[in-house]
């Protein structure tokens, strides 16, 4: 591989399967399963790397396009976490390529027609912090390995319509049969229409009359829904031991410690201080021992 033939190219993978490849050089190459383009017109700065466990980061930034990374897929938060391979090649012979950093797009961000993506190498896992917290509350998430619980059993999920939408909160139809509350801390997923795919968390669930409900999300979807779009709504779970009992009849499975006592129970008298003043009492009006 000769430095003058040298160029560099991108495959961006999403988590739907969707396959882009890019080149910095000015023809298009192929090698590795993929078609790299010229014209999507992305750049990346050099890569970041450091020996040892040291996090590896770079930039890329590009136009927006129809044809390859449109704002619309951006906002609908379809390229967070895409897997990002970036390779050397020579472009006289494309099979002569070294893969030199390899990771996932982190941030993404968009102005004036164009696009920034922060890349986030493999060593970014090891930022993250391992183990176990103990703590009253469950550390499971709803449906996982460890919750175990089965999301598909009745009663757990709905699914229903917008009805009318404004900002982060939602009037949605067709949900009979559902208690007060019972989607809050749960998820709402778009099931059709220009934000299918999209989910957020449900922040406030109130049940109103003939099957409506009036949800909040903590924070509105990229692309809002459109009346008559189908959402579905798993219900949402506190992480309380009682909760986990009495909804879900999960306990078995719960991942908390609800008998650890309170954080200040250090500072808290005991229940012999009482006991312990009198006898120092008497110790001192006696002047000697004291039978206890």
């Amino acid at each position: 591989m000769t430095t003058t033939g040298m160029a560099r190219a991108w495959a961006i993978t999403r988590k739907d399967g969707v396959v882009l490849g890019f080149t910095d050089h000015d023809g298009e190459l192929r090698f590795a399963g993929v078609v790299f383009r010229p014209r999507a017109g992305l750049t990346a700065q050099a890569v970041v790397q450091g020996a040892g466990l040291s996090v590896d980061n770079t930039e890329a930034v590009g136009a927006l396009s129809d044809e390859a990374i449109t704002e619309r897929d951006i906002l609908a938060g379809r390229w967070d976490g895409a897997e990002l391979r970036q390779w050397d090649v020579d472009w006289q012979a494309p099979d002569q390529h070294r893969l030199v950093f390899r990771g996932h797009l982190g941030e993404v961000s968009r102005s004036g027609g164009a696009f920034k993506a922060e890349l986030r190498g493999l060593a970014e896992a090891l930022n993250r912090p391992m183990g176990r917290v103990f703590h009253p509350r469950c550390s499971a998430v709803l449906g996982d390995g460890a919750c175990k619980v089965d999301l598909t059993r009745p009663g757990l999920t709905g699914e229903g319509h917008v009805v009318s939408v404004e900002g982060g909160r939602l009037r949605l139809g067709g949900l009979e049969g559902f208690s007060d509350r019972w989607f809050e801390r749960g998820m709402l997923r778009l099931t059709s229409g220009a934000a299918e795919g999209l989910s957020g968390h449900v922040k406030n669930d109130r049940a109103l009359p003939q099957g409506q409900r009036e949800v909040d999300l903590w924070t509105q979807t990229g692309i809002l829904p459109a009346p008559g779009d189908r959402v579905k709504l798993i219900a949402g779970c506190d992480k309380a031991a009682e909760t986990c009992r009495l909804k879900f009849n999960n306990y078995l499975n719960f991942r908390g410690f609800p008998h650890l006592p309170q954080e200040d129970w250090l500072m808290a008298p005991g229940k012999e201080s009482g006991r312990s003043e009198e006898i120092l009492r008497k110790f001192r009006e006696g002047g000697g021992i004291v039978e206890v």
